[in-house]
């Protein structure tokens, strides 16, 4: 991929969701620009109706300036929201949990739900992955094509968050457009009226939230070996955690835990059909090229396009001076194309290495909790791929999310050789 700067300096908008309906090239183009010649631009917000115009926030378009804002949380904060327009308090709390906490509260938390995401955790969680990316191509092998998002990258992740907390098969569909909904929400597939973009969210966070409490109710009575049972009988220190923090890091959960990974899967997918010789250098030998090539795959993913910090003081970062209660907005699918930070950036290479992207965000506390789970889900689903589907190919032009948080793929449909079921 090249990148195409079509869009002269003072012609980028990021703020404009126009842009983000731009083919990939010339988005690339206009960060690109910004990199080079205004790497901490100012832009105004939009004027949605839905959210109040807020004073507009600084982009960060550089590799080491986003770096610097994310280990520095004591002067980038982000308990004042980490989307770009400013939601009410309590909207905050209910989807976005941990990612809008600052410390204690943030630590305290984090310390909790943690107990899942231990190598032991983990460990039992991971045979699961294997069996169910199985079962997902063998759902699949007989027909010759299908919908390579909603019918393989998606089922993967889904399904595990699910089996993770417990929650029964018969609601992973609800559990799936719930999520396309709070994610999706700029999208007219998932929300036909953007003025009912809010209220359909706020639905749909509910919705999700009585999934939780039934299911919590369940677990506090007759504990289960999932990941519910164990936050809702977790304790630290004496204290346990109120029913509103554990219905907030549910949602989180299953949105974030669900919607990354599909859209690494997708991405990976097609990008791999781009560049056959790279797919080729990681089916010869693919254990041994897995590490670098699921790395790369996020870093060319990008799925979360930025997050937002506030500047809790006077500060100054990449020569720009940020005043106190300044929006910062850390754009990771810039950083994670900085020449100065990485060699051929728009080159897709299984093989690189260093590879330090901000795919599971900049380093500090708010790392993401599950990029080991994600890691492991990308790279079993590829291995059944190679081994049952070898001659996959993306046969026609990939429905993109229209979204300027989201690096989402809808739908993109492929074709392969059918194979029997095993």
């Amino acid at each position: 991929m090249e990148p195409a700067p079509v869009l002269g300096l003072d012609e980028i908008d990021l703020s404009d969701l126009e842009f983000w309906k731009r083919p990939i090239e010339e988005r690339e183009g206009a960060f690109q620009t910004l990199r080079r010649e205004r790497p901490v631009s100012f832009h105004e917000e939009p004027d949605l109706e839905i959210i109040p115009k807020g004073a507009g926030y600084w982009a960060l378009t550089k590799y080491e300036d986003i770096l610097e804002a994310s280990r520095t949380p004591e002067a980038f904060c982000s308990g004042k929201g980490t989307s770009i327009g400013d939601m009410p308090e309590p909207f905050l709390a209910f989807f976005g949990s941990m990612i809008n906490m600052d410390d204690p509260q943030h630590a305290r938390l984090r310390r909790i739900v943690s107990r899942g995401f231990t190598p032991g955790q983990l460990a039992k969680v991971e045979v699961g992955v294997e069996q169910a990316a199985r079962e997902i191509i063998d759902g699949v092998a007989e027909r010759g094509s299908c919908d390579f998002v909603t019918d393989i990258a998606a089922a993967l992740p889904l399904r595990i968050i699910c089996e993770m907390m417990g929650i029964p098969e018969s609601h992973y569909q609800f559990v799936f457009d719930r999520t396309n909904i709070i994610l999706g929400a700029g999208d007219p597939e998932y929300v036909p009226d953007l003025m009912q973009a809010i209220p359909m969210m706020l639905t749909a966070g509910s919705e999700l939230n009585q999934l939780f409490m039934e299911l919590a109710e369940k677990r506090r009575d007759a504990p289960a070996d999932d990941l519910t049972s164990l936050l809702v009988n977790a304790e630290l220190d004496g204290e346990r955690l109120s029913d509103q923090e554990l219905a907030s890091f549910f949602i989180l959960l299953v949105v974030a835990g669900n919607e990354t990974t599909r859209n690494a899967i997708s991405h990976g997918m097609q990008v791999l059909c781009e560049y056959p010789e790279q797919r080729a250098i990681w089916q010869a030998d693919f254990d041994a090229i897995a590490p670098t090539a699921v790395e790369e795959i996020v870093r060319w993913a990008t799925p979360v396009i930025h997050f937002r910090r506030t500047a809790t003081r006077d500060a100054e970062i990449g020569g720009q001076k940020i005043e106190a209660g300044q929006k910062v907005v850390l754009f990771y699918c810039s950083g994670n194309r900085d020449e100065t930070a990485f060699e051929d950036p728009f080159q897709f290479d299984v093989r690189r290495s260093p590879n330090d992207h901000v795919g599971y965000g900049g380093p500090g506390p708010h790392y993401c909790l599950g990029a080991h789970l994600a890691r492991r889900e990308i790279k079993v689903m590829f291995r059944e791929i190679f081994a049952r589907l070898p001659d996959l190919q993306v046969s026609g032009a990939p429905d993109r999310l229209v979204s300027n948080f989201i690096h989402g793929i809808k739908h993109m449909p492929c074709e392969f050789s059918p194979s029997a079921t095993k």
